[in-house]
C-alpha cells in the first residue's frame, strides 16, 4: 500500500525481528527550551547545507517562518531557504503534492527538509526526506504526540482513518522543541500529548514481558527504553496536573512543570515507544479511527482511552483506576461518551474491536496474545468505559 518505491520499503520487524537482538533508536540531537526556534540556525550551521527547505502550514509562515529565516541568515546556516505549505493531514496524496513541489525548486544535492508543525506534518515531511535521501529536521510546534523523535510515519486516509505505519532506517538529524511555542498552542494539544505519552510505559512493560514482542525498531526492548518509559510516566504523574494549571495562568510563563511534561510528551515518549514497543493502547487507537464519531478526537485522546483498555486486558484494574483518575484530572477522555461513541453501539464497537485486532497490529505484542480476539477487546472496551464512568461520577 505504501507509495514508496519497492526498493525503499523498509520493515525493521521483518528485517531484524528474527535476530532477537535488543535495538535502541534515537535522533542525533534533541534541543528543548524557550525561544529555541530563534536559534535554529546555530544548530543547523555545522551541517553546511546549501539549501534548507521548510514545510509548514500557512498560518505558521508569518511568525515561525520569519524566525527560522532570520536565524538561518544570522548564523549563515545555508545559502538559500525555501518555504512550502503543508495542508493538514499525513496522506499519500499530500506526500505526493509536496514532493512534486520540491521537484520544481532550483536546488542542488546539498539540502535538508525541515518539518514544522504537529505530528501529521512531521510524519509527512519525514517520509519525503527518506524518499529523497536527505536529512530530516523535526520541529514540533505542539507537544501533542510522540512523532518528533521517531523513524516512522503514521499515514491516514483522506477521511482520517488509520491506514499504515511506514518505517525508515534513520531517525531525525535534529529535533528542536521551542517550549514557548508549545505553551502558547491550544491547551488541548498539550493534554492530548499526555494521553499519548502515558501509554509509553505500559506498552513497553507489556512488550518486556512478552518474549515474542518486537519493537518498532525491529528488536527486543532494551532496559534503557523501559526505564525511559517509566520516567515518562512518573514525570506525567508528578508534573502533569501542575503543568495544566500553569498553562491557564496569565501572564503565561514556561514553568518547570511545562518543561518536564514537554520532555515526557516528546523525547521520552518518542524514545520509549520506538525502542520499548507498542502494544494494545495504540492498536485500540487505530481501531477507534474506524468509528466515524472519533474523527474530531486527537491521537492522544484516543490513545488515552486505549491505555485504559490495555490495562483492562491485563486485568490491572488498580493501575487502570490510577491512570483514569489522572486523565480525568487533566481533561482527557475516559469514557466512550467523551469519544462520541454510545455504549450500546454494538455494531460500531464491533468494528472498532475488529480493526484493533487486524493482522499485524501491535496488540499481538501483549503477553496474552494467544487469547486476543475481537470479543475480548469489545468486552475490555466496555470494562474501561465502566471504570471511566465510575471515576468521573465519584
Amino acid at each position: 500500500m505504501s507509495r514508496l518505491p519497492k526498493q525503499l520499503q523498509y520493515n525493521p520487524m521483518e528485517k531484524y525481528g528474527g535476530l532477537h537482538s535488543k535495538i535502541f533508536n534515537a535522533p542525533l540531537r534533541y534541543v528543548q527550551g524557550p525561544r529555541a526556534l530563534q536559534h535554529i540556525g546555530i544548530y543547523l550551521q555545522p551541517f553546511q547545507y546549501h539549501t534548507i527547505i521548510v514545510v509548514l502550514s500557512p498560518n505558521r509562515l508569518k511568525d515561525q517562518g520569519k524566525n527560522i529565516q532570520e536565524s538561518i541568515e544570522k548564523y549563515k546556516a545555508a545559502q538559500t531557504v525555501e518555504f512550502l505549505e503543508f495542508h493538514g493531514e499525513c496522506t499519500w496524496e499530500e506526500f505526493s503534492r509536496i514532493n512534486q513541489k520540491i521537484d520544481t525548486l532550483n536546488i542542488g544535492n546539498s539540502y535538508c527538509l525541515v518539518g514544522v508543525g504537529g505530528g501529521t506534518n512531521i510524519d509527512c515531511v519525514r517520509a519525503i526526506a527518506y524518499l529523497r535521501n536527505v536529512p530530516f529536521i523535526s520541529v514540533p510546534t505542539l507537544a501533542s504526540n510522540d512523532a518528533p523523535c521517531s523513524a516512522l510515519s503514521v499515514f491516514y486516509t483522506q477521511q482520517g482513518e488509520f491506514l499504515e505505519y511506514v518505517f525508515y532506517p534513520r531517525n531525525p538529524s535534529l529535533v528542536l522543541v521551542d517550549t514557548e511555542v508549545i505553551a502558547k498552542a491550544p491547551k488541548r494539544f498539550f493534554v492530548s500529548g499526555m494521553g499519548d505519552a502515558m501509554a509509553t510505559y505500559y506498552e513497553a512493560a507489556s512488550c518486556w514481558k512478552a518474549e515474542h514482542a518486537v519493537t518498532c525498531a525491529g528488536g527486543r526492548p532494551t532496559a534503557t527504553a523501559e526505564a525511559l518509559g517509566r520516567l515518562c510516566r512518573d514525570l506525567l504523574f508528578n508534573h502533569g496536573r501542575q503543568a495544566v494549571k500553569d498553562l491557564n495562568s496569565q501572564p503565561l510563563e514556561v514553568t518547570e512543570a511545562i518543561e518536564r511534561v514537554t520532555e515526557a510528551n516528546t523525547l521520552l515518549s518518542g524514545l520509549g515507544f520506538e525502542s520499548g514497543g507498542l502494544a494494545a493502547a495504540h492498536a485500540v487507537h487505530n481501531g477507534l479511527t474506524a468509528h466515524h464519531a472519533t474523527k474530531s478526537k486527537y491521537h492522544g485522546e484516543k490513545v488515552a482511552f486505549g491505555t485504559l483498555v490495555h490495562l483492562c486486558l491485563e486485568n490491572n484494574l488498580q493501575e487502570a483506576f490510577r491512570v483514569a483518575q489522572f486523565f480525568y484530572d487533566v481533561g482527557l477522555p475516559i469514557t466512550l461518551e467523551e469519544l462520541g461513541i454510545q455504549e450500546d453501539d454494538v455494531e460500531g464497537l464491533r468494528k472498532v474491536a475488529e480493526r484493533t485486532c487486524a493482522k499485524g497490529e501491535t496488540i499481538y505484542n501483549m503477553p496474552n496474545a494467544h487469547q486476543i480476539h475481537p470479543d475480548l477487546v469489545h468486552q475490555c472496551i466496555l470494562k474501561a468505559n465502566r471504570l471511566g464512568k465510575e471515576v468521573r461520577n465519584n
